[in-house]
């Protein structure tokens, strides 16, 4: 088997406004979309994003465990920035801190089960050839 994507639920009444915010603001590319989900990737990944519509009401308390994870010079100051387009469409959102190379943006309305994660890019240096 090859490694293809990973899936995760966005709340259906902010689906479209996270998607137009990973198209307009983060280059992503729809591949493909249903009624329930989408499938997007950003040019020179290896990897593509399926977000579903979700109605759950319940959100994992540990949830910023698991991320969408993306390398930046300027983790902190990119995912303000992506927290201030949320709000401006009216999506509550924060951005948290694991370190001071580590951050997180959480948008709880709208991210079921993950948050987005921005970290420098020597954390994803592993010294490792795959």
């Amino acid at each position: 088997m090859r490694f293809n994507h990973v899936a995760n639920r966005l709340a259906r009444e902010h689906f479209d406004t996270v998607v137009e915010m990973l198209v307009d603001r983060l280059g992503f590319v729809v591949l493909r979309r249903t009624d329930r989900a989408i499938w997007l990737r950003q040019p020179g990944a290896g990897i593509d994003l399926q977000f579903s519509r979700s109605d759950t009401a319940g959100r994992d308390a540990d949830k910023i465990r698991s991320q969408v994870s993306f390398l930046s010079d300027t983790p902190e100051h990119d995912l303000d920035t992506l927290r201030a387009w949320l709000e401006a469409r009216g999506i509550a959102a924060m951005v948290g801190a694991y370190s001071e190379r580590e951050f997180w943006l959480d948008a709880p309305a709208a991210f079921v089960d993950f948050v987005i994660e921005a970290m420098t890019p020597d954390l994803a240096d592993y010294g490792v050839v795959a």
